[in-house]
């Protein structure tokens, strides 16, 4: 189910509440039963992908995990796992897109053959319980974690529904220590809940969804939009893009967090990066830490050389825009990405000898603001290229022209009006991070009766914030990375 629904509304307080009035014993399966439930709200079958993925690769686990088993038997069960989910992965995600392009090849020697298209649905989530049990069945390889035994618990850490449709791809030693635990209520993991909520319904419900409206109204006539216009566009983009995941990482923090379980943070201020190495370092951190625990470090890393860091680089952010869809305009992006690290990765050196020879203080102020705006202005084309729906549209904002503000706006479809109400939802947005990191009284010296006052007044905050969200329940936006 959608975080901004009626249903999750009256699901969160459901699943915490007994959750907290259960005994520990009992707390694992009503949470795994929870967890499916919500998964099955899109689609009932899609459960059954789910329990496939749980159960090959918990089986998995428990033989890679054995003390006794042969490198070979150890090489298979592991091979076993990466199969099911990157077949169940290709098949449902790639089939079509790779199909096509097999088909254009092929006809480029003369040969005619065209592979069935079966236009699939893609499973809600599939991108991220995938990777998520892959780093477990690796881990156990490596022997960074024990093999789990309980088959109940491993489906709770596959499917626990905070962070099952968008993540963040928890590694099990992040979270599987933290479910077997028993967890006693704590005011302070309450309230911080509650903010992060708070913030993350913010930041979903009305900046995201605010700055969408402008967006989808250029890329609706993106023919008739001038060159402002798209460039505008491209910018609220990034902005959108921000706030939606991050507002899911958000909810999904504080939904586990009310259960006394501490999620990784995903995103941190990325646009206060001053490069777009640390862009990436500070911008969904769980996938990022993914493609470079996984792939960039068995690959070489930057341990061999420049050369094979660069094409280690190349390849990464190829995979990882490839891993956000079957679409060029993906892969594209993933490109334009590698190659502003790989450039940075070259000049680096370069510029910081260049720096210092003339006396500039990378430190000052107006360096470090020079440098974010930058970033953020190279940035704006990795948006769009993310945004397009196909290669048309990139041809489409490639032939824009026209600096007319008067066109820009009418095609972004503002007002004196909306300009305002956008400029003050920005800069609140501005301020959340520094009120979702807020100290609550310790309990040393706070009153009960402050506490509890507290506490009611965040709840009711949230529930209004979260009514508020809900007026238009017909219209909502559907949270960007279901889609991935």
């Amino acid at each position: 189910m959608n975080f901004n629904s009626l249903s999750f509304l009256i699901f969160l307080p459901t699943a915490t509440g007994v959750y907290w009035l259960l005994p520990f014993r009992f707390r694992k399966y009503w949470l795994l039963m929870a967890s499916w439930a919500f998964y099955m709200y899109w689609n009932p079958l899609l459960i059954f992908l789910l329990l496939a993925s749980t159960a090959v690769d918990y089986l998995c686990g428990l033989g890679i995990g054995k003390e006794d088993g042969s490198p070979g038997k150890r090489k298979l069960f592991l091979l076993c796992s990466m199969c099911m989910n990157l077949g169940m992965l290709f098949f449902f995600k790639y089939w079509d897109f790779f199909g096509e392009l097999a088909s254009g090849l092929l006809g480029l020697t003369g040969i005619a053959w065209h592979a069935p298209a079966l236009n699939l649905v893609l499973p809600v989530g599939i991108s991220f319980y995938t990777f998520q049990t892959m780093s477990y069945t690796i881990d156990v390889y490596r022997r960074k974690v024990p093999a789990e035994h309980d088959p109940v618990l491993f489906a709770l850490y596959v499917a626990f529904f905070p962070q099952l449709v968008a993540g963040p791809i928890e590694r099990p030693q992040d979270l599987m220590p933290q479910l077997k635990k028993e967890h006693r209520w704590e005011h302070g993991d309450f309230t911080a809940g509650i903010r992060l909520l708070l913030c993350g319904f913010f930041r979903k419900c009305v900046v995201a969804d605010q700055c969408g409206i402008y967006v989808n109204r250029v890329f609706s006539d993106l023919p008739g939009a001038n060159a402002l216009a798209v460039a505008a566009a491209g910018a609220l983009f990034c902005i959108q893009m921000y706030c939606d995941f991050a507002g899911y990482s958000e909810i999904a923090s504080g939904s586990a967090r009310l259960m006394g379980i501490r999620l990784t943070k995903n995103f941190d201020r990325p646009y206060l990066s001053q490069s777009y190495g640390e862009f990436f370092r500070r911008w969904h951190i769980s996938l990022n830490r993914w493609f470079t625990q996984y792939v960039y470090i068995p690959l070489g890393g930057s341990r061999r050389g420049m050369g094979i860091r660069l094409r280690n680089t190349v390849i990464v952010f190829a995979l990882c825009g490839l891993w956000h869809g079957a679409r060029l305009t993906y892969v594209l992006w993933g490109l334009y990405a590698a190659f502003w690290v790989c450039l940075e990765s070259l000049l680096e050196k370069p510029a910081g000898r260049a720096a210092e020879k003339l006396g500039v203080d990378l430190g000052h102020p107006l360096v470090i603001f020079g440098r974010r705006l930058v970033m953020f202005l190279i940035f704006i084309p990795a948006a769009l290229l993310f945004r397009a729906g196909s290669m048309a549209q990139i041809g489409q904002m490639l032939h824009a022209s026209g600096l007319s503000l008067d066109m820009a706006l009418d095609s972004l479809g503002m007002n004196s009006f909306s300009l305002i109400a956008l400029t003050v939802t920005l800069f609140t947005m501005a301020k959340l991070h520094a009120w979702e990191q807020a100290d609550v009284p310790p309990a040393a010296t706070a009153t009960d009766s402050a506490r509890r006052h507290v506490s009611a007044a965040l709840m009711a905050l949230a529930v209004g914030m979260c009514w508020l969200a809900l007026l238009a329940t017909q219209d909502a936006a559907v949270f960007a990375y279901f889609q991935f």
